[in-house]
């Protein structure tokens, strides 16, 4: 394991603090691609336009089925990505004048329906009378899906953002009426990260304008669709898509609304349900706090709540459902715990001591398929190494799901698998770094080889050394609690890293607390500090380098700073 310190360009720290910008800051962004202060606009003036996202067709067709006062029904996502989705796009056709009896949504269930537009899916959305289908955070790969709703006289709008299937190196797209997706071959928009979510607000933007067009509102007095943007970013963030400059403006403009007290009120009874203060939200609390619980319930029970919770706008229903949600979580952390240290049991006894194979891959009858993601995740981050853990389905399949890092395209290393293995795969997808497959389970040990294989050709001894990115030494001066502050409203997230420093610190006490957090005062720069170790019980040398993220914290009516540890080494390692 590494501790490196990232590049800071000295000329753009100069020119962005030159323009205004906090000298931490200045030098935080400049280590991270800003190279001027206009990158950091993150103004609603300054969102791509929606017509680069090929929206135009998928306007044109909403726009006519509302008109006509067509049945819609959205296909959602059992995520958070897809939940948000789900309730966006049905609160957005209502603003723009859709009928509420025309609006209806159907969510699989993980374990019965598995992922994406499935035929069965379609017969079960054909019990609401639909005339057209919207997926959303889905129906790229769905080609039997959408051929089967086609042929049940449906119409389909596919809006996704995952890679179209691939079949003998050709890209296929599925025969929907208009397909909106920043991956598909030809689409020009910049921001091929934005999220499902992100995705469907952009097919609003461009439906708004084709009614506008239409003579349905005047421009003057338009749908305020910024009314959505805490479900965007609540998406966004716990979607772990990548925070280009496109998504770190929806984020950007979802908080800014949250903290002014603008959100909807299923968004509202989560963070009091997650015991987070909306006034001061950051993108943590939608990555750790909201994410999770709305998660929770496709993963152990039934999506629809956390939809529901979404779409309320009964402050008491909505509180009620937050409360459910939060005891689903709770049960989804008891289950992944025990599940991780079934797993951690089973790495023993099939690994080496000294050094675990370049790729993990992981099954046990016992396993829980709501939960194999997050087990992988943190299988992954412990090992660094890209890991798959697989679940018995209802169906007798194994499902798997699988986290990579950096260097392993996790979706191209599946796609090689299948193609040196024939049929072992029956179904898989993803992207660079989470990917989901379905295999027999008399095909287990044949994948976990070839999956290591590929592994092996594909990542050195480099790539497969822990690295932890840091932003070099914090000056003294800046260690207060307006500093951290300062730096949680910021918009931090996948590669747009939250702030973390490095430097030599003392131990100067140390003890468990919580029974698996280790507690610690430092000597740093001739002062003590506070310091925190989440998840970590084995003490620490006298002396170590120290990767730490630092945060505001309140102990006894005082505001003070407390590190939040994220590695350290001793000194000379």
């Amino acid at each position: 394991m590494n501790i490196t310190v990232r590049e800071i360009p000295p000329r753009a720290a100069w020119a962005l603090e030159q323009a205004g910008v906090h000298p931490l800051l200045a030098r935080l962004y400049a280590a991270r691609g800003i190279r001027s202060k206009d990158e950091l606009d993150d103004s609603l003036g300054k969102l791509l336009p929606p017509d680069l996202l090929h929206g135009a067709a998928a306007a044109r067709l909403l726009a006519d089925a509302i008109g006509r006062r067509q049945r819609l029904c959205v296909i959602a996502d059992y995520d958070c990505d897809g939940a948000t989705a789900c309730a966006v796009a049905l609160r957005g056709l209502a603003l723009l004048g859709a009928a509420p009896d025309t609006l209806a949504y159907v969510v699989p269930d993980r374990a019965i329906h598995g992922y994406g537009l499935t035929p069965a899916i379609v017969d079960l959305a054909l019990a609401k009378r639909p005339d057209v289908l919207i997926t959303v955070d889905n129906g790229i790969a769905s080609l039997a899906g959408v051929a089967h709703a086609r042929d049940k006289g449906l119409q389909v709008l596919v809006t996704d953002h995952h890679l179209p299937a691939v079949v003998d190196d050709a890209v296929v797209l599925p025969e929907a009426e208009v397909i909106v997706n920043p991956n598909q071959p030809g689409c020009a928009f910049p921001s091929k990260n934005i999220a499902g979510v992100g995705v469907i607000f952009y097919v609003l933007l461009a439906l708004r304008a084709e009614l506008r067009a239409r003579g349905a509102f005047p421009a003057d007095r338009q749908p305020r669709l910024d009314a959505l943007l805490d479900l965007v970013a609540l998406g966004t963030v716990a979607d772990v898509v990548k925070l280009d400059a496109n998504n770190r403006r929806l984020v950007a403009q979802g908080l800014k609304r949250i903290r002014a007290g603008r959100m909807h009120a299923g968004v509202a009874a989560l963070f009091t349900a997650a015991g987070r203060d909306a006034r001061k939200a950051g993108a943590f609390d939608f990555g750790f706090a909201l994410g999770p619980r709305i998660n929770a319930a496709g993963r152990l029970a039934d999506m629809t709540l956390g939809i529901e919770c979404l779409l309320t706008d009964d402050a008491a229903r909505a509180a009620e459902l937050a409360r459910t949600l939060d005891a689903i979580n709770r049960e989804r952390r008891d289950v992944e715990a025990g599940m991780r240290e079934q797993a951690e049991m089973l790495l023993e006894t099939l690994m080496p001591e000294d050094e675990p194979p370049p790729a993990v891959a992981l099954f046990d009858p016992d396993f829980h398929e709501g939960v194999v993601g997050i087990v992988a995740s943190r299988l992954k981050d412990k090992l660094h190494r890209p890991t798959f853990v697989f679940a018995l389905g209802q169906d007798g399949f194994l499902k798997g799901s699988g986290r990579s890092i950096p260097g392993f395209h996790l979706r191209d290393a599946l796609d090689l698998v299948s193609k040196r293995h024939p049929g072992v795969l029956r179904k898989f997808g993803g992207h660079a770094m989470a990917a989901g497959a379905t295999i027999a389970e008399e095909d287990f040990d044949t994948f976990d080889a070839a999956f290591q294989q590929v592994a092996r050709e594909w990542l050195d001894a480099a790539l497969l050394a822990r690295t932890v990115a840091t932003d070099g030494p914090l000056e003294p001066q800046w260690i207060r609690p307006e500093v951290a502050q300062l730096l949680e409203q910021e918009v931090w997230g996948q590669a747009f890293e939250a702030p973390t420093f490095r430097d030599e610190v003392e131990v100067v006490a140390q003890r468990v607390v919580g029974e698996r957090h280790l507690k610690l005062t430092l000597r740093h720069g001739g002062s003590l500090r506070d310091a925190i170790w989440f998840g970590r019980v084995e003490p620490l040398p006298n002396r170590v380098v120290m990767a730490y993220r630092i945060a505001a914290d309140e102990f006894n009516g005082q505001q003070r700073v407390q590190f939040v540890v994220q590695e350290a080494l001793p000194i000379g390692q």
